[in-house]
C-alpha cells in the first residue's frame, strides 16, 4: 500500500477522512501545513504516489493503477473519503471518483482538466537526473549545483524535497526512470465512464493555464455537479503559492 501520513483529527467530529494525492515529481509532506489545518474536525491522510516519496516503486504508472492504489488507502480507512488531488493527483483522484464513485464523498481538483494535455515535464525530470550528487552533503550544496540550471529558486526548493540526503551516496526519491518511460501516460487523459454524482470542486490558479475555459465542457460531462474557483494570485502550485487561501477555499467547499 501507498506510504501515508496520517494526521488524527484534533476534535474528531465524525466526518470522513480526507485523503489529499500530490502531483508529478512531489511528495505528501508538500501538504503537511494544510493536512494540519484541514485535521480540526476530520482525519486527513496525505499519500506517496508510487515512484515518489516513500512508496513502493512499479514499473508502471498509470491513472488506473494510480486510482486503484489510493481505493486501497480508502478501504484501509473506512471505506469512504473525500478526496482532493493536485496536477497528476487530480487526474488521479478524478479517476478513481469515475470508476469507483462509492469510495468518494466529495471530491476536489486542483489545476488540472480531464484531457490531454500537449507540453510535458521532461525538462524537470533531466535537471534532476543530471544533477551530479558527488560530495554533495547539504541541501544547500545541491541547491548551489542545481541553481546552474535552474534559476527558478522555488522550483528548485519543491524538487529537491525528494532528495534523500541520508542515503550513502544520495539519491532522488522518485523512480525517475520509469517516470521518463511513463512520462506520455501522466500527460494523458485514459477516459472513464462515469459520470461522477458527487459534489465537485475544481480550484485553479489565477495565473495558470491548465484550466481553461475550452475544459469546461468536458469536465460538466463527466462531474456534472462541478463548481469553479479560482485563487487569483496563484499559479500551477496553487497550494504552495497561496496556501491559506487554499485551504480556506476547500475547507468551505469540504464542510457545505
Amino acid at each position: 500500500m501507498l506510504n501515508t501520513l496520517i494526521h488524527p483529527a484534533r476534535t474528531p467530529s465524525g466526518a470522513v477522512p480526507l485523503i489529499i494525492v500530490h502531483g508529478l515529481f512531489g511528495l505528501g509532506r508538500n501538504f503537511n501545513s494544510i493536512a494540519r489545518t484541514l485535521s480540526d474536525m476530520r482525519d486527513v491522510i496525505a499519500v506517496d504516489q508510487r515512484n515518489h516519496g516513500d512508496s513502493f516503486w512499479s514499473d508502471t504508472h498509470d491513472y488506473p493503477s494510480m486510482a486503484q492504489d489510493v481505493a486501497e488507502v480508502i478501504a484501509a480507512h473506512g471505506g469512504q473519503a473525500d478526496v482532493l488531488g493536485h496536477s497528476m493527483g487530480g487526474k488521479t483522484a478524478m479517476h478513481l471518483a469515475l470508476t469507483q464513485p462509492d469510495l468518494v464523498r466529495r471530491l476536489v481538483v486542483a489545476d488540472i482538466a480531464p484531457v490531454v494535455y500537449g507540453h510535458d515535464q521532461m525538462a524537470h525530470l533531466r535537471t534532476m537526473r543530471d544533477l551530479d550528487l558527488t560530495g554533495i552533503k547539504t541541501r544547500r550544496d545541491a541547491d548551489a549545483r542545481m541553481a546552474k540550471v535552474q534559476p527558478d529558486a522555488g522550483l528548485r526548493a519543491f524538487f529537491l524535497q525528494s532528495l534523500d540526503l541520508k542515503s550513502d551516496p544520495p539519491r532522488w526519491k522518485i523512480n525517475l526512470a520509469t517516470m521518463e518511460r511513463e512520462m506520455p501516460k501522466v500527460m494523458d487523459w485514459p477516459g472513464a465512464p462515469g459520470p461522477f454524482d458527487g459534489p465537485t470542486l475544481f480550484l485553479s490558479g489565477g495565473t495558470s493555464d491548465y484550466v481553461r475555459a475550452e475544459h469546461r465542457a468536458p469536465i460538466r460531462a463527466l462531474f456534472p455537479r462541478a463548481r469553479f474557483a479560482k485563487l487569483p494570485q496563484a499559479g500551477h502550485w496553487l497550494h504552495a503559492d497561496a496556501p491559506r487561501e487554499f485551504e480556506a477555499t476547500v475547507k468551505v467547499f469540504l464542510e457545505a
